[in-house]
């Protein structure tokens, strides 16, 4: 069964299943045809050892271009993407990437530039690098910015290493890193992996850090606090310079992960509500979502008296107004990665905010605040929120079981069955769906999107035995999730093999 994501139109499909290319091979088939080589042939037995050299060719399949074209055509069919349906999990993941952003990444001009190449043969790319940091400069409202990271957890260890440098510069160990307990679950592994001990600090019931815990918690062996604002429950902490001061008051630094930026773009400032260093996650803010595993780019900035921490090489405008490449920073960090970022992805990132400019990108987080409250007025008659509103950019919400005990698990698998993909569970609130519309979605999706999870509502109530067998239309019916991990069966095997190991057993 399909449902066209706009119209709402349900078609019933035959699935005839996709036989893999083994099964598909027809001896003698090629999809390609090479003309005479010009190499003479060699006997492989003269140039490589006897016992490297196999019995007999690999049963390689054997197929047609046009059925190769088709075979893998189906495959692809089957896949979920962002460009055929609403994913609820948008910017943390998979929102809309503009087609822009990707024609400019793949310009010959920069896709073709080697990392190698002399400095005067890469002024243009440099200066777009140069004025990406003056962007997220001002974005962040911070004094300097580095684009080196590949990630926002890399940004966070990047972050981490500097605020380390800072404070070892300055005589003092504290090895004492403070997180609030809604803050992304990078930030304690991030801590581990910079020699860290994290302490949790509690929020109130309100979604907000719980300040008489935070006084508690802070002393001269704190080095920071890592708080994700907004947070994980779509919270954004008002009480924020509050915080900043009473770290500040200790020696301690105040880090932001950055990862919800794209619910206050325009709208207020980090370093202006007392950050000293943070990530962004130009990857989901900026486009370019990795849902697909990558590539991703976490620049950090920073306040002025942790510049000099920051990573290198570092991109700087000389006073005859050309760009170099500045190494020449006795405190710095040194290298976090080869090269100088992760440029596929900082290209779309230039081109995403020069494209929008600072109007477009104060609208985009306001329709993204919008879109999640939206969704969040509908939705509160059929599920529990344990957080109040308002929300800043995605909320968490937990089903309504019931007697019948129907589990968030049973709800999301049930939401495929309308063509959507299952948002985040179980996390950071047990038994939650994290819903993040993101800004780039449609009234008529978010109502589509609603309208779903409203009837799964009545559906877990009325005939709950529906959800518990969900998904009843995907290729794939509901697995064993926990064998699936811990022994997956990812080897294919002839008929005739698996005919020869079932008498086996028998």
């Amino acid at each position: 069964m399909i449902i066209d994501s706009e119209t709402n139109v349900t078609a019933r499909v035959v699935d005839q299943g996709e036989p893999s290319l083994f099964e598909k091979s027809a001896p003698g088939a090629c999809a390609v045809t090479l003309g005479a080589s010009a190499v003479p042939s060699v006997d492989p037995a003269s140039s490589i050892p006897a016992h490297l050299l196999a019995d007999k060719a690999p049963p390689l399949p054997e197929m047609a271009e046009l059925c190769l074209v088709r075979h893998f055509t189906r495959l692809a069919h089957r896949a979920f993407s962002i460009d055929t349906n609403f994913y609820p999990l948008g910017s943390c993941t998979m929102k809309y990437n503009p087609r822009l952003n990707e024609r400019a990444a793949a310009m010959p001009a920069f896709a073709n530039l080697h990392p190698y190449q002399p400095i005067d043969q890469v002024q243009g790319m440099l200066e777009l690098l140069y004025t990406l940091r003056e962007f997220l400069q001002e974005i962040s409202g911070l004094a300097e910015v580095s684009l080196h990271p590949a990630a926002g957890a890399h940004g966070e260890m990047a972050s981490l290493m500097m605020i380390t440098a800072y404070h070892r510069d300055r005589g003092e160990k504290r090895p004492n890193v403070l997180v609030p307990d809604t803050a992304h679950g990078t930030n304690p592994a991030s801590c581990a992996m910079c020699a860290r001990h994290t302490h949790t600090v509690s929020s109130c019931k309100d979604g907000k850090v719980d300040l008489d815990d935070l006084r508690g918690k802070v002393d001269e062996q704190t080095a920071a606090l890592m708080i994700t604002n907004p947070n994980t429950v779509g919270v954004f902490d008002d009480q924020i310079g509050d915080i900043a001061e009473i770290l500040h008051k200790h020696g301690a630094l105040l880090y932001l992960d950055g990862a919800n930026m794209n619910a206050m773009l325009g709208i207020t400032r980090p370093g202006d509500f007392g950050v000293d260093v943070m990530h962004f996650n130009t990857h989901k803010t900026f486009s370019t979502p990795h849902g697909g595993g990558g590539p991703g780019a976490g620049p950090i900035a920073v306040i002025e008296k942790l510049a000099p921490f920051l990573p290198v090489p570092q991109v700087v405008k000389k006073s005859d107004g050309t760009f170099d490449l500045d190494e020449d920073r006795p405190q710095s960090i040194g290298k976090v990665r080869a090269f100088i970022g992760q440029i596929g992805v900082l290209v779309r990132c230039y081109t995403y905010i020069r494209s929008l400019g600072a109007e477009g990108l104060r609208t985009v987080s306001e329709k993204a605040v919008l879109s999640a409250n939206y969704l969040a007025a509908r939705l509160e008659p059929h599920y529990e929120f344990p957080v109040p509103g308002p929300y800043a950019h995605e909320f968490v919400m937990v089903p309504k079981a019931g007697d019948a005990g129907v589990t968030e698990t049973d709800f999301a698998k049930r939401l495929i069955d309308y063509g959507f993909h299952p948002p985040t569970m179980s996390w950071p609130i047990p038994h939650c769906l994290m819903i993040e519309p993101t800004e780039t979605e449609s009234l008529r999706t978010l109502d589509r999107f609603a309208d779903t999870m409203i009837k799964i509502a009545i559906e877990a109530k009325e005939t709950p035995e529906v959800l518990k067998n969900a998904p009843h239309n995907a290729k794939v019916s509901r697995l064993d999730e926990v064998a699936a991990a811990r022994k997956p069966n990812v080897r294919w095997t002839l008929e005739k093999e698996k005919r020869e190991k079932t008498k086996e057993k028998k």
